[in-house]
């Protein structure tokens, strides 16, 4: 076997940025989604499809996570159950309308925002679970205000300056 060409490994290249990735089956009860926090205090189980998912670029989530973004998804209540560590969720509340923000009081992992148990829709940090979602995510909110060390690709994803509309 001869030795690749400046072409051949082009190619190979291209081949693999043209590659569209499989997306999962979404959770449903047959095939249900978990997710936690890093330390395994906190578990939940995901047996609906998520609504929608997109990137935050609010200054908030920005220093909540320690990175110019954070990726969520939203899924009906009826589709989420926490399965382990209520007693370990904390929340901490921006105020001036803002959601509250749950995490773990023993690992710290940013779980979920506003009221998991009571809300009608549950948003998911996505980075906090065991598989693929089966969703991709469809916008960027608070494009306006994002890093500017960081700002959000240009990559199709429909942007809104603020929050995005209901």
């Amino acid at each position: 076997m001869g030795r690749a060409t400046r072409g051949d490994l082009c190619q190979r290249r291209l081949s693999y940025h043209r590659a569209v990735p499989t997306i999962a089956e979404p959770p449903s009860p047959e095939r249900p989604l978990q997710g936690g926090c890093l330390c395994g205090a906190v578990r939940y189980e995901i047996t609906a499809p998520f609504l929608s998912a997109g990137y935050c670029h609010c200054t908030r989530c920005q220093r909540r996570t320690g990175t110019s973004s954070s990726l969520n998804g939203r899924v009906p209540q009826s589709g989420f159950r926490l399965l382990q560590g209520e007693e370990r969720l904390k929340a901490w509340s921006p105020g001036e309308g803002g959601v509250p923000k749950l995490f773990c009081s023993e690992c710290g992992s940013a779980v979920f925002s506003g009221d998991p148990l009571g809300d009608e829709e549950v948003a998911v940090r996505l980075g906090t679970l065991d598989g693929d979602p089966g969703i991709r995510p469809q916008y960027r909110m608070f494009v306006d205000p994002a890093a500017s060390w960081s700002p959000p690709p240009e990559d199709g994803l429909t942007r809104y300056p603020g929050l995005r509309p209901a």
